[in-house]
């Protein structure tokens, strides 16, 4: 990795970042700032972040966070869930921070509606919030008719896995129940999607368990790219860790899946190749999640177009819009992403109280993937906004864990993965592992 350190993203997960210089200008301002209602709806990395900086930059505003789960599951982590490496209370965060010590109204419930121009929301027992700024961090859903046969229902017997919670479950039952010699085929999406590094992750760790528990099992991807994130790194590890285990597909060899008979664990690609397998995972393309589109948030690409400099919806006034749901290349949709673009849009809703412009925002990014539990590899970057005002990568800013590594370097990384985990689960939810 070039010109910025482990240690100072690391850093970064907690710092205010673009706010560092919002407090001091509210300082003498703030006992003219009007009051107002923030309305965070999701209550994951971006909606969560954004609830807990809004009260900590401006205390005097009314935050109400609408959630349906009490307790959130990570996608960052669940592959260790699924390789054996973590339990499952060790992904889990609530919201005990945001409620008991920031003054954060929690409702746990589904966000059903949103009126745009009436600034409300509805809520799934009619109910009914008021807002003068609203934020969204929907996440994402799965386009179910891109793929012939799969649909809510064959997900149930072919899980995607690709929203932590029962789906998660399933996956691992699955797999536990897999017999040794088994083969488990993988399903992976074309681009745009959540975790770029996430299904690559996924089957490292799943090969990990396997090779713990079931050595004769075999694993395929089925790839409707020709390219994916940290390949090179990925494909030494699998050599270095799991010979002859783990075979990939890619589009132009006949990888992408056309058809899936989930009942069967079978899978149809574009040239006519069955695939059977004993498990079946299959990660659909993506789009933002339901309530966005409900509000007209989204383009004709399924996601939502948003402003850089505050990740205000560029199709309503007032509402802002973070992580996997927005188009915010070339920022990877990710959690830390949605952490970093929160605090952004907090700043942007407090200064815009305030009636002073907003910081200059810059973002950062960190992904670790583990490839065998004492085996971390990665990639970072840091964004800001071009002369145009176009979300930009810092020239010469973050990179890739080197190619040619020793294995003290593998194991830090390792060792930093589990850091940063735990890192920004603090900073978010107030919790840790």
């Amino acid at each position: 990795m070039t010109n910025i350190s482990r240690r100072g993203l690391l850093q970064a997960a907690g710092s205010l970042g673009a706010l560092s210089s919002l407090p001091l200008a509210l300082a003498s301002t703030e006992a003219k700032q009007p009051l107002g209602h923030v309305v965070v709806v999701g209550g994951g990395f971006g909606g969560a972040t954004a609830a807990k900086y809004l009260k900590l930059l401006n205390p005097e505003l009314a935050v109400t966070l609408v959630e349906p789960n009490e307790t959130f599951y990570t996608c960052p982590f669940s592959n260790l869930y699924l390789g054996g490496i973590r339990e499952w209370d060790q992904i889990a965060h609530n919201y005990d921070e945001l409620k008991n010590d920031l003054g954060v109204q929690v409702i746990h419930s589904l966000a059903s509606a949103i009126d745009t121009q009436g600034r409300q929301v509805t809520l799934a027992n009619g109910e009914q919030l008021s807002y003068d700024r609203l934020v969204l961090s929907p996440g994402i859903d799965m386009r179910y008719d891109s793929i012939a046969g799969y649909d809510e229902q064959a997900a149930q017997l072919a899980p995607h896995a690709w929203q932590a919670g029962e789906q998660t479950k399933i996956l691992r039952q699955q797999l536990e129940a897999m017999p040794d010699g088994g083969l488990f085929v993988m399903v992976a999406p074309p681009n745009p999607y959540r975790c770029p590094p996430g299904p690559y992750e996924r089957v490292s760790l799943i090969a990990h368990y396997f090779k713990e528990h079931k050595p004769n099992s075999r694993i395929v991807i089925l790839d409707a790219k020709d390219a994916f994130s940290k390949q090179g790194l990925f494909t030494d590890g699998w050599q270095k860790h799991y010979p002859g285990m783990i075979e990939w597909i890619s589009l132009s060899n006949d990888g992408k899946v056309v058809r899936v008979d989930a009942a069967n664990k079978e899978v149809e690609t574009e040239f006519g190749t069955i695939h059977k397998a004993d498990v079946l995972n299959v990660i659909p393309p993506q789009q933002a999640g339901a309530i966005a589109r409900q509000a007209g948030l989204t383009n004709a690409s399924g996601w939502v177009p948003v402003k850089p400099h505050s990740f205000e919806a560029e199709l309503a006034e007032h509402v802002y819009v973070v992580g996997d749901a927005t188009i915010a290349a070339p920022m990877p949709k990710s959690g830390f992403c949605a952490n970093s673009q929160a605090k952004v849009a907090a700043a942007a809703i407090v200064a815009s109280f305030a009636g002073i412009p907003a910081p200059s925002p810059f973002f950062t990014n960190t992904c670790y993937s583990l490839v065998a539990p004492d085996y971390g590899i990665s990639v970072a970057g840091i964004y800001n906004l071009d002369a145009e005002g176009n979300l930009q990568e810092v020239p010469g800013s973050g990179g890739l864990s080197p190619r040619e590594a020793d294995d003290a370097l593998r194991r830090s990384e390792a060792q930093n993965a589990h850091r940063w985990y735990n890192a920004i689960c603090q900073d978010v939810w107030g919790t840790k592992a």
